[in-house]
């Protein structure tokens, strides 16, 4: 039996246009929730929007970048317009740019702080701000088991992922007293491009199953990589009743690769 733990929502999603970010859309979406799918990639949030549609689902696309401020704002002001106030938010945009700390590129540095953390920032403080005078809401942002963890050629992801566990969870100590809950889902290796961005010529999801211990990297004791929906799955408990006195949380789904530290 299909639930409904979403009926009458509105949820805005970022980085819906594809990976856990679609993922999440869909099953806030298949639970009742009317969603508003956010993304910079205006061609593939209208494709994605666009299967969506085709099975029904309530999902409309707001293209524009979490890294601006100014696109933020009208963002969430068309989508309180058209589709009404915003109960869910969920922080799932990111972009992962690997390299070594010594020859790594400035501007590298700055786009995934921009994407990954001021994103983070300006959409929850923009909506977040709307949950405070109506007094409710739920936030959930979708960090990496990377914030706590160590990583070779990923410095800049981790820190970035890391910042915004904090942020979450300071919001959300701000923001409990109006019956806001705040909380973290800190994927591991899942199966979308970014993962697969990071395998070599001649690798594959056994490279991460089985981990690279030249890197001091764990395998996955579960034998499997995640899917996105998995991660989905886990975002949608968080947003639900069902976890109505859970906040300041991180949930993390790994498949037990971080040994559950």
């Amino acid at each position: 039996m299909t639930t409904v733990d979403f009926a009458g929502k509105i949820a805005l999603v970022t980085g819906a246009a594809g990976g856990i970010g679609a993922a999440v859309a869909r099953t806030l979406a298949a639970r009742g929730a009317t969603v508003a799918a956010v993304d910079r990639d205006r061609e593939a949030l209208r494709s994605a929007g666009r299967r969506h549609q085709a099975d029904g689902l309530p999902v409309r696309a707001f293209p524009a970048d979490v890294s601006s401020s100014a696109e933020v704002a009208a963002a969430v002001t068309a989508i309180e317009r058209d589709l009404g106030p915003i109960d869910l938010l969920v922080n799932a945009s990111g972009v992962l740019r690997t390299g070594e700390v010594i020859s790594y590129a400035e501007q590298d540095w700055h786009d995934t702080f921009a994407a990954n953390v001021n994103g983070v920032f300006l959409v929850s403080r923009a909506v977040v701000a709307a949950m405070v005078r109506r007094g409710s809401g739920a936030v959930v942002t979708i960090a990496s088991n990377a914030a706590d963890t160590p990583r070779t050629g990923m410095a800049a992801y981790a820190a970035s992922k890391a910042a915004v566990a904090m942020f979450t969870k300071s919001l959300g100590l701000e923001v409990a007293r109006h019956g806001i809950r705040c909380n973290v889902v800190a994927p591991g290796s899942t199966g979308t491009p970014m993962l697969s961005q990071l395998w070599s010529a001649g690798q594959g999801p056994r490279t991460s199953i089985d981990g690279t211990p030249s890197e001091y990297r764990l395998g996955i004791p579960l034998g499997k990589i995640a899917t996105p929906e998995d991660v989905a799955e886990a975002t949608a408990f968080l947003l639900s009743d069902r976890a109505g006195h859970i906040t300041l949380q991180t949930l993390t789904v790994d498949g037990g690769a971080t040994l559950g530290v």
